[in-house]
């Protein structure tokens, strides 16, 4: 048996965030828009919350999100929430904004710390929410997720529960063609991961797949043009799409190596979490591709790195090489390029590998993995 969650309602296409107004004028009295204070000052969001006005729906802003949220963020927009008298959430902006609406959300009912929650499942009813993504990537739109930092301890901890499943995703390429190529670069190979991981996962099914496999030839067809041409409107309707299906799949099959080894690199040396996935993306399938030849190959074929002549061992690296080829075009950076001291990076490395393994993640990989073997790959990055 397999459960599958998605959000109640999910409005794709462009004009959807116009779309979306009906359905939020029935959420509740004020909302708290949460979100940061760039994405405050692009037409998207004025022309967004002008209409919100036009309609009579009340809300408060908060821009307290200021790069990747910590616990702290998530207090102050708390704090924000109760103030302002609010009793629902409209989340806009990338992964930061939206993972931060959920924690803020989950907190308003349950109370607390967030670092009460690592490790445990965040259950019961919370406030509706409304999450509108602007950059395709993060999949935390349809996502029971959200990754926010203990800044105490320096980790970044995954808190999961169906509660924190967005009750509307609005799906508008429109709010995502001011994305900067750094950023298209990043969020685009964070679904890919998403997607790849979620495929080859132990905790597939054959719905997870069926869309993962989607995402996976979206993004190889799409990104390059996405990357190199940021007003294409079609290629960013199709990666908006692709960041989607990736987020449902993960939501559903959940996410492996590479997530799990990425979370320590972003919480210790700031690097974006989409970027520090790319980081690790060709290393981490290489290792876990001989526990799953038939999978990585089927992707080996989707995309046409491969043909359906050859064997499915062939056929995974070809995929491999071919996902290494796409982190390059997109400018992924290596972590000396990124400017992490090599000594620095060395003093960290077992904490950074069993912060991995305590999350979870690795341990749903195709393919068994100690922290020796994730120690092996963070060394290796640096080959």
């Amino acid at each position: 048996m397999a459960e599958f969650v998605i959000p109640k309602k999910i409005i794709t296409g462009k004009g959807s965030a116009d779309t979306a107004i009906g359905y939020i004028g029935k959420m509740g009295s004020k909302a708290l828009i949460v979100t940061g204070k760039i994405l405050e000052k692009r037409d998207c969001f004025k022309k967004f919350t002008e209409k919100l006005t036009e309609k009579g729906i009340a809300y408060s802003v908060f821009t307290g999100i200021t790069g990747e949220p910590d616990d702290k963020m998530i207090d102050e927009g708390l704090r924000a929430y109760r103030e302002a008298g609010c009793d629902f959430f409209i989340g806009i902006g990338g992964g930061s904004p939206l993972d931060s609406m959920k924690a803020i959300a989950a907190l308003s009912v349950k109370g607390g710390k967030i670092p009460d929650y690592m490790g445990k499942e965040i259950e019961g009813s919370m406030p509706p929410m409304a999450a509108i993504p602007t950059t395709a990537g993060t999949g935390s739109e349809a996502t029971k997720f959200t990754v926010i930092t203990d800044s105490e301890k320096g980790i970044k901890m995954l808190l999961k529960g169906e509660g924190l499943v967005p009750d509307l995703a609005v799906i508008d390429p429109e709010f995502t063609m001011s994305s900067p190529k750094s950023v298209t670069a990043a969020t685009g190979l964070d679904a890919l991961t998403h997607a790849v991981e979620s495929f080859t996962s132990r905790k597939r099914q054959p719905l997870t797949s069926d869309i993962a496999l989607s995402a996976v030839k979206r993004i190889f067809r799409w990104l390059p043009e996405a990357y190199n041409n940021g007003t294409n409107e079609e290629a960013r309707e199709q990666l908006s799409i692709a960041a989607l299906e990736a987020g449902i799949a993960i939501n559903n099959a959940s996410v492996t190596l590479v997530q799990g080894m990425s979370r320590p690199i972003g919480a210790l040396f700031h690097v974006p979490h989409g970027i520090s996935n790319a980081m690790l993306l060709e290393k981490c399938l290489s290792f876990a591709a001989d526990g799953a030849y038939p999978l990585f190959g089927e992707l080996g074929r989707a995309i046409g790195a491969a043909s359906d002549k050859e064997s499915d061992e062939k056929a995974a690296k070809a995929f491999i090489s071919a996902t290494g080829e796409l982190c390059r075009k997109c400018g992924v950076p290596t972590l000396e390029g990124y400017g992490i001291e090599r000594e620095k990076f060395f003093g960290v490395m077992e904490k950074m590998a069993n912060d991995a393994a305590a999350s979870g993640s690795p341990a749903n990989t195709i393919k068994d993995v100690s922290v020796k073997d994730m120690l092996s790959i963070y060394e290796s990055l640096w080959d």
